[in-house]
């Protein structure tokens, strides 16, 4: 269906959309991208389509689906779309899908696109207040949408969701939902046997850690959202135990130990030796034990392609975050509250985002090389990384910082932002949401080609982040109070689709 001559590229682009929708492209990238290129380089359907109005949903979605591919496609081809006083035209909001289809591609927004602000701000108005007069089917979509736009959403459960959508499309093509189906099923069993050995290991640990969150399926959620592919399963594997136990670390450093019984642990970690640690509670020597066992397990995993010298990128990146993790602790026992800008810097470190990307790398097969841990190891963060590791900070402090202060733990970014601007702390939430937006406007111009790592590297970092909308999505920390994963939980792992009842 791909491949075959089709000579409107439009029918293409529609087709790739369903594809990607369905949560099957991964089959189809080589193909994808020849199309994409193709389309790209001959600036189609861009001067293909002449209605005005009516080619809002095909001009909007050949700039999503092209800028997703990383092409930097210009945003000057929504003018057509504005009147003479620079607006949006009224005329575009009864067209429904046409709106939808720009609300969606305004979310690949890059600094400097004013356009593209004035269409996310004119479609998410417009699509509200017109959803009581929208037709059902169009209604679905929407409110979906509006919740879960496509670029901050989880693939998995977007895939989910379309495929139960486009199983009531009238025009739906048959053989395409049923692969998309048997894949997500197929995929599906394979996660439920990940997370089924993940439990039993983490039983094991979570008995010596009684102080420890219990989060082993939503850590594994995090993993899941960056790589779901089955080629991955090392990487998922491997990547939810260690973060399993760096949850265990940070409970450690937040509201577990003394500041000299940190500074032990700290030194141990630092050293790679348990022996600082002797005098110390057993649970801590536990924590540095099983990351030290977890590194031996990755040396023994790479050493058969000769990558077992990369695990020291894994290893430095623990060091580092430890360290960060006992300034915070002499920050709480000193009353010390860091500037805003101060804490972000920190934040890069501290979130957890660098550790948990460096172990994902050395996972994730021939990306696995010097180059990209280099990459991602540099003194000076790249650009994505930094973004995504301030925005995880961000997140997981406006949705938590009311909960960690009642326990204790070090100050908030909120707290912070109000020491350094004197504001309210109302406004100060709103500030560091606004700021989250910016920082995603870095996500995207950095996952625009050329840039030194391969598209699939940066993927990773994009789909960690868009985990993070989820967790903690309407200021709410999902990962602290996994109850609220509930019903994603059961989608992705639990319930299979029912083929016969979708079809």
């Amino acid at each position: 269906m791909l491949l075959v001559a089709v000579e409107d590229p439009i029918e293409k682009l529609k087709l790739i959309d369903t594809i990607q929708r369905l949560g099957i492209s991964y089959h189809f990238e080589n193909e994808i991208e020849a199309i994409l290129g193709d389309i790209h380089k001959n600036n189609t359907p861009f001067t293909n389509v002449n209605d005005e109005d009516g080619d809002l949903y095909i001009i909007a979605l050949c700039f999503r689906l092209l800028r997703q591919q990383g092409y930097n496609v210009s945003c000057g081809i929504f003018e057509k779309f504005m009147d003479d006083e620079g607006d949006f035209k009224k005329s575009l909001i009864g067209n429904v899908l046409g709106m939808l289809s720009l609300y969606e591609a305004a979310h690949l927004a890059i600094h400097g696109e004013d356009i593209l602000d004035q269409a996310l701000a004119f479609t998410t108005f417009h699509l509200k207040s017109g959803l009581s007069g929208m037709r059902p089917d169009h209604k679905d979509k929407v409110v979906h949408s509006l919740r879960w736009p496509l670029r901050k959403s989880i693939q998995r459960l977007t895939a989910r969701y379309n495929i139960s959508i486009y199983s009531r499309e009238v025009f739906r093509n048959e053989l395409l939902l049923e692969f998309a189906m048997l894949d997500f099923n197929t995929l599906q069993a394979q996660h439920q046997e990940e997370l089924r050995h993940l439990t039993e290991w983490w039983k094991n640990l979570a008995e010596k850690l009684p102080y420890a969150r219990d989060r082993i399926v939503e850590t594994y959620c995090f993993l899941l959202g960056a790589h779901f592919e089955p080629q991955y399963t090392i990487g998922r594997t491997i990547g939810s135990k260690f973060t399993s136990i760096l949850a265990g670390l940070d409970d450690t450093y937040d509201a577990y130990a003394t500041v000299e019984e940190l500074e032990l642990m700290t030194k141990a970690i630092l050293r790679w030796d348990t022996s600082p640690m002797d005098s110390l509670p057993k649970s801590m020597k536990v924590v540095v034990k099983s990351f030290i066992e977890l590194l031996a397990e990755m040396e023994l995993m790479t050493v058969e392609d000769g990558k077992s010298s990369l695990v020291q990128y894994v290893k430095q990146a623990l060091q580092s975050i430890t360290e960060a993790y006992m300034d915070e602790a002499k920050w709480r026992e000193e009353g010390y509250v860091p500037t805003y800008d101060e804490y972000k810097d920190h934040g890069i470190v501290s979130s957890g985002s660098l550790v948990i990307h460096t172990v994902t790398y050395l996972c994730m097969g021939k990306y696995a090389n010097k180059e990209v841990l280099d990459w991602i190891s540099n003194v000076d963060v790249p650009k994505l990384v930094k973004a995504s590791s301030i925005m995880a900070r961000l997140m997981n402090d406006i949705s938590s910082y009311k909960f960690e202060q009642k326990r204790g733990a070090v100050v908030s970014a909120v707290e912070c932002y109000i020491k350094q601007y004197g504001t309210s702390e109302v406004e100060a939430v709103k500030q560091i949401i606004r700021d989250i937006e910016n920082y995603w406007k870095d996500i995207n111009e950095e996952c625009l080609v050329p840039n030194v790592v391969p598209m699939p590297v940066l993927e990773v970092i994009l789909n960690f982040t868009r985990v993070l909308e989820v967790m903690y999505a309407d200021m709410t920390d999902r990962f602290t109070h996994g109850e609220l994963l509930k019903d994603y939980v059961t989608l992705l792992f639990v319930d299979p689709i029912c083929i016969d009842q979708q079809k």
